[in-house]
């Protein structure tokens, strides 16, 4: 419905769910009508979402300026206690503490205040406070807390092989306490380790609610159990955020050992049996929609169903197919002629999924998500629910001058923050808003705001000479008042001529996108123009930096990456000034790339090439482990050709996207039928380029170079030298792959929209479609979109709406996704850097 003249309406609503509300207001001779439906958009006739509730709660944040509220009904915990019990065990069948002990701060007792067994609980309380200063490593002095508090069970060797999980109740009792969880730590003896077990990899985080029962589980399945020592619960002192008191008390009862009936999938490429495995978003319209089921249902069932999920009717009917693949055997549901928008279900047999959407407005739902997780990981903002205004009291010192490390974004389940990474994340910020502020004005107005956010940590961590507050590793809440005993000074602080050079071009593009400030942007012109000039000085003195910070995210950079930056920062300068320096640095330094770009094909039947080397030796091949910016190289071979049409270059870098293009369509087969993008091509010797292996790997294992040799070995061989590894080599407790595929998906999709190829598009949409359960888990990275998402490791800030973690890993040295349900850093971790991948490749549709 039209609004006429709104500039003279002053306007109030009155919001009642499921009532229409009708507002006439008259000024002058003109007529604001406002036919207002709850659940729908205010201000356009299309709705913010395609979901009624998810908008109503949008509206409720106030546009999200407060954290949007959990749906735990479609979560994998929820489900997965639904699961039927075959046999059911006390831990103890005697009442009182016998067979546990305490460790760590405050004590430990008995209780039958709060028990939900009716037999009584254990109960651990300890002060938030301990009067003494947190003190980590000697390395990393203030990566600490406050110590620990830990309850653990003695089992002394008994065999648990008969239940496959434990059971148990919790509730906290921490007054003032915003975000409260747990760890479960289960030990089994060591000494003979069985084959096809996983020995537990550190606790379990159970996040809970404070002040109710909580009843949780932890599948043990996958862990051996022959000879159980000890369970644990415990529990770190994290500091005092405003609203905490001055102790905590959680109480732990009713724990049960259980046999259930289809315990979860943890490792594999093949579904589990009576799975559906899809989009649980849902699919694009005129694009490739397929599904998978374990092999064995094509022998009981020859057909699947679409069926309509409103009006149940079927909508579509076709083939369940078995294919045989390089991973394995599987069931394909292929409906991709189908491109009728609506919402649907599918069926096999008796299996049938929930309501999932096919349509072209797929993604706006999981941005206002995502967007909520970058709010609830705001620093030195108060988030409703989460913690107070933070970290005012964190420092960083260079000449003389202090600059306090409050703002852009906590980058991870702990409260660490990077500066770059604020970086990335606000400049994947600015590109959605940029896509979308013409098609859903709303979002694209909240996406600039939280870009904005990020823009004022960037700036304001620059002491003006080169040098910048870089990065600070946190675990704790602090006071908030100077000079009091949890000051912090010792924020990193670095003159890095790669980090200027991405400071440069993020500033440009956002100058050249913020247009609501004409004196920021005016700002950010101007010190665009400064940091490419001190990195550029830098650069021409000392050449490539030397990364002395292995936490943070840039100290993997090649030389190659190191050079795709710069050429990249150049023509977002150039783009913005028009000055011919810059067009002449960018088209200069990406010969440098060029020259690092595979254009020999291997000796496989495929002819691999297109990838990238590390640097002009070809000796190490560009990977990545748990972080990545893979897209670089392609931002800066299309931004060329966008800026420089006549170059007399221009067609060596048409060139080189073809090359790179057919590459990333050459490896989809070996992980078909699922859409994830293989980790790429690795030389079986990489590990002889020392400098490059060691800068690549952190905390490598003293036999690494064993290990590369026999992961490298279990992907698939091309040639003599050459594998090709579908989940990236890695030794240490860095990894997991959402930031890795979704920005070679990210590189996919701006090949696709520059040379028109749909085939490339498709392989970015894939990425998206993996990361919301089209995986061989079924499980949606992205808590609170789709379906079965689980629980992630955020111990400081608790579950949030759309946060997403570092991603599926592999165990051991396979080259198999691996996904238990244990909650632990850093693959469940949650993290912003995941969160602006996802952001940046829904940009590019």
């Amino acid at each position: 419905m039209a609004v006429i003249k709104p500039s003279f309406a002053k306007l109030w609503l009155t919001l009642h769910q499921k009532q229409k509300v009708i507002i006439i207001m008259r000024k002058k001779s003109f007529i604001l009508l406002l036919l207002f439906i709850s659940n729908t958009s205010l201000f356009s006739q299309n709705p913010l979402t395609e979901d009624a509730l998810l908008e109503k709660q949008i509206y409720e944040t106030g546009l999200i300026h407060a954290p949007l509220p959990l749906n735990t009904s479609r979560s994998f915990e929820e489900n997965a206690l639904k699961k039927e019990v075959l046999s059911s065990q006390p831990l103890t069948e005697t009442e009182g503490a016998d067979g546990w002990t305490h460790s760590g701060a405050g004590k430990m007792s008995f209780s039958k205040e709060k028990t939900t067994s009716g037999k009584g609980s254990i109960r651990l309380s300890f002060p938030t406070y301990t009067g003494k200063r947190a003190a980590g490593s000697p390395s990393d002095p203030d990566y600490a807390t406050y110590g620990n508090s830990r309850i653990t069970y003695h089992v002394d060797g008994r065999n648990w092989e008969k239940y496959n999980r434990i059971y148990f109740s919790i509730y906290p009792d921490c007054d003032g306490a915003r975000v409260v969880n747990m760890n479960l730590t289960f030990t089994n003896d060591s000494s003979t380790p069985k084959q096809g077990y996983n020995l537990p990899s550190g606790s379990h985080l159970i996040n809970l609610v404070n002040k109710q029962w909580n009843h949780c589980f932890l599948e043990i399945d996958e862990y051996q159990r022959d000879k159980v020592i000890s369970i644990s619960f415990d529990t770190a002192l994290k500091g005092k955020d405003r609203t905490t008191g001055d102790s905590a008390i959680y109480y732990v009862d009713d724990i049960r050992l259980q046999q259930i009936k289809n315990p979860e999938k943890v490792s594999g490429w093949e579904p589990a049996e009576h799975t559906i495995i899809y989009s649980t978003t849902g699919y694009a319209i005129n694009s490739p929609k397929t599904a998978l089921v374990h092999a064995n249902s094509c022998k009981q069932w020859k057909q699947f169903q679409l069926i309509n999920s409103v009006s149940k009717e079927v909508a579509y009917e076709g083939a369940l197919k078995q294919e045989q693949t390089t991973i394995g055997k599987f069931g394909v549901m292929d409906f991709t002629d189908f491109n009728q928008p609506g919402d649907y279900q599918l069926k096999v047999g008796k299996n049938i999924t929930p309501a999932f959407r096919i349509g072209e407005k797929l993604w706006a739902n999981s941005l206002w998500k995502v967007l909520n997780f970058l709010f609830c990981q705001r620093c030195g903002h108060p988030v409703p629910g989460k913690h107070a205004a933070c970290h005012t009291d964190l420092f960083s010192r260079h000449d003389g001058k202090s600059i306090a490390y409050s703002g852009g974004w906590h980058d991870a389940g702990d409260l660490s923050q990077q500066t770059l990474q604020t970086g990335d994340v606000t400049f994947s910020l600015l590109e959605a808003y940029n896509r979308l502020k013409t098609r859903n004005t709303p979002l694209a107005a909240r996406l600039l705001e939280e870009a904005e956010w990020g823009i004022e940590f960037i700036l304001k961590n620059r002491y003006g000479d080169g040098y910048r507050a870089s990065s600070m590793g946190l675990l704790i809440w602090q006071d908030g008042i100077l000079n009091t005993l949890d000051d912090i000074h010792s924020v990193r602080v670095q003159n890095m001529a790669f980090d200027n050079f991405l400071y440069a071009g993020y500033e440009a593009y956002a100058a050249m996108t913020i247009d609501r400030d004409p004196m920021l942007q005016e700002h950010l012109r101007k010190v665009a123009e400064e940091d490419f000039a001190f990195a550029t000085e830098k650069f021409e003195r000392e050449g490539f930096d030397l990364f002395k910070q292995m936490y943070e995210h840039s100290y993997n950079t090649s030389e190659s990456q190191y050079m795709a930056t710069i050429s990249w920062s150049a023509s977002m300068l150039y783009k913005l000034t028009g000055k011919a320096y810059y067009a002449e640095k960018a088209a200069e330094t990406i010969r440098y790339v060029l020259a690092c770009q595979r254009t020999e094909p291997l000796q496989d039947p495929e002819k691999t090439c297109g990838f990238f080397y590390r640097d002009q030796s070809g000796k190490s091949i560009v990977h990545y482990i748990h972080q990545s910016r893979e897209q670089v190289y392609m931002q800066a071979m299309t931004l060329l050709c966008e800026t420089q049409k006549q170059h007399p270059d221009y067609q060596k870098w048409v060139n080189s996207i073809q090359l790179y293009g057919n590459y990333l369509k050459g490896l989809m087969k070996y992980t078909r039928p699922y859409g994830m993008i293989p980790s790429g091509v690795y030389h079986a010797e990489e590990y002889s380029d020392s400098a490059s292996f060691y800068a690549l790997h952190l905390f490598p294992p003293a036999n690494a170079r064993q290990l590369y040799t026999e992961q490298v070995k279990r992907g698939v061989k091309l040639d003599k030298e050459h594998y090709l590894k579908r989940f990236p080599v890695w030794f240490s407790i860095f990894n997991g792959n959402t930031a890795i595929h979704l920005s070679t998906g990210k590189s996919a999709a701006i090949c696709g929209n520059f040379l028109k190829d749909e085939e490339l598009l498709n392989i970015g949409r894939e990425q998206l479609y993996w990361t919301v359960g089209k995986n061989p888990f079924g499980q949606s990275l992205i808590y609170g979109e789709g379906y079965n998402y689980p629980q992630m490791n955020s111990f400081s800030s608790g579950e949030m709406t759309g946060e997403m973690p570092v991603g599926i890993r592999t165990l051991g040295n396979d080259d198999i996704p691996y996904w238990p349900q244990t909650n632990n850093a850093c693959y469940k971790e949650v993290w912003v850097t995941s969160a602006g991948k996802w952001l940046s490749l829904i940009a590019e549709y």
